[in-house]
């Protein structure tokens, strides 16, 4: 009976972390683009999340967070909360806060609090993958029916249920699943059947033709970024046999599926010309990071404050910006969709929150890093005999774990580089960075097991 209850008791803990992400599949409905915020299923099941965390802590009057672990995250909302105090307009400020810890503080911690063991983990991995799958099904009927997001003139691009709004969204979730197949099929756990390798590389090959029609660069730079570094830290071996087994098999599913078009090389190709010949989307961000560097010029320590650069962007941007970008397709009428960002994370931050918030925030991301590949070192010690089996050496429980976080990290912190928060993925994005400071952060991930209490 004991047994069955922690059972069940384990899957009520990652049951609304499952939720937060399983809703990002419901269609997001009619755009409408003259609204200024905009409430997705995800995010009120995210806000769910969080006070499901915070009843389950008083329930069990369990210490929430270990004090690095309240460090690291709680150096953000320090960051967040000076630069709301300095805005010039507080109730713009106010908006921009809550978001800031809704995606960066609040989830995060939660994830980590209700994560208890390895097997909690896998499971909230194996939410994001069923949702690159699906977005990533829809994606590809979007570009073989044309009625997706409109690119160069055709209503290609693979945008999945986020609609033309959200055209980072489906190449983002779509990333997210693949680096986590990948991480299973690199280091499966111990007691996973031998299906769920083969399994796993050929989900993560297939969803390389749904990443290749979303057209987005910023995706396919942080993924092969992403997927370098977990196949480095895999080992010289492993990594040369699996890539090999991937190349061939995205090769074959992408020429098979009529994927290699002429825009795709195209795209591919315009990754080089950015500096030499940037097309006007290349030119409007130029535009935009020099906006945001010269904000901060202007304030260096605070910036101009949350939600700032919408309102100070004309007056520090160059004649080259447009006016906006083109949107139409998968369900939206053509409009002119406003540059309301500079499209660059770091740089954001750097415009509205100066100095102080990008040492804060980025610095606890990097603090993430460092500290998820200080586990992922410590955990893989020299096999023992009893890890080894007829094919040499397996890896220990819980690298697929410690490579999944290292290598969903290195994506997101490489994608900020060309993207911002914005739209209903971003709540994807805030379940991925709990996910990163549970394994690096949470005594229960070097401990090996189910972590019974």
């Amino acid at each position: 009976m004991a047994l069955r209850f922690a059972g069940r008791s384990r899957y009520v803990r990652v049951l609304p972390v499952a939720a937060t992400v399983l809703l990002l599949c419901v269609p997001g409905g009619p755009a409408d683009t003259a609204a200024t915020t905009h409430v997705a299923p995800a995010d009120v099941a995210s806000a769910l999340l969080v006070l499901w965390c915070a009843v389950t802590l008083v329930r069990e009057r369990r210490r929430p967070l270990t004090a690095p672990a309240a460090v690291v995250l709680a150096a953000p909302a320090v960051a967040f909360a000076v630069a709301a105090a300095t805005a010039p307009q507080p109730a713009e400020a106010l908006l921009g806060l809550v978001r800031y810890l809704q995606v960066f503080v609040l989830v995060p911690a939660a994830v980590v609090l209700l994560l208890r063991t390895r097997e909690d983990l896998r499971h909230a991995a194996g939410a994001i993958v069923a949702v690159a799958v699906v977005q990533g099904a829809v994606g590809v009927h979007q570009y073989l029916t044309a009625t997706g997001a409109s690119y160069q003139g055709r209503t290609v691009r693979a945008v999945g249920t986020f609609g033309p709004l959200d055209v980072m969204g489906m190449a983002t979730v779509v990333s997210y699943g693949l680096l986590l197949l990948l991480a299973v099929g690199l280091a499966p756990p111990p007691s996973a059947p031998r299906w769920l390798r083969p399994a796993a590389l050929g989900t993560a090959a297939a969803l390389v033709v749904p990443l290749t029609v979303s057209f987005s660069r910023g995706a396919w730079i942080a993924t092969v970024c992403a997927g370098g570094v977990m196949l480095l830290l895999a080992g010289a071996r492993l990594a040369a046999r699996t890539l090999t087994l991937l190349l061939a098999a995205g090769v074959v599913l992408v020429g098979g599926a009529g994927v290699g078009t002429e825009m795709i090389g195209a795209r591919l190709a315009s990754i080089t010309q950015v500096a030499s010949s940037p097309d006007q989307s290349v030119t409007d961000r130029y535009a935009m990071w020099a906006a945001a560097v010269s904000m901060w010029r202007e304030n260096p320590a605070t910036g101009v404050g949350l939600k700032g650069f919408p309102d100070h962007r004309d007056g520090h941007a160059s004649l080259a910006l447009s006016s906006g970008s083109d949107t139409a397709g998968a369900g939206v009428e053509f409009h002119r969709e406003p540059l309301l960002s500079p499209h660059n994370m770091y740089l954001l931050i750097l415009g509205e929150q100066g100095l102080i918030g990008l040492t804060l925030v980025a610095g606890s991301w990097l603090a993430l890093l460092g500290c998820a590949l200080v586990r992922l070192r410590r955990l893989r010690r020299p096999p023992s005999a009893a890890r080894r089996g007829p094919g040499g050496a397996r890896p220990p429980d819980g690298t697929d774990c410690g490579l999944a976080a290292v290598g969903l990290l290195v994506w997101q912190l490489v994608d900020f580089l060309y993207a911002d928060i914005g739209g209903p993925s971003t709540v994807l994005t805030a379940v991925l960075f709990g996910i990163a400071a549970w394994w690096a952060l949470s005594p229960a991930a070097l401990r090996p097991g189910e972590g019974r209490r």
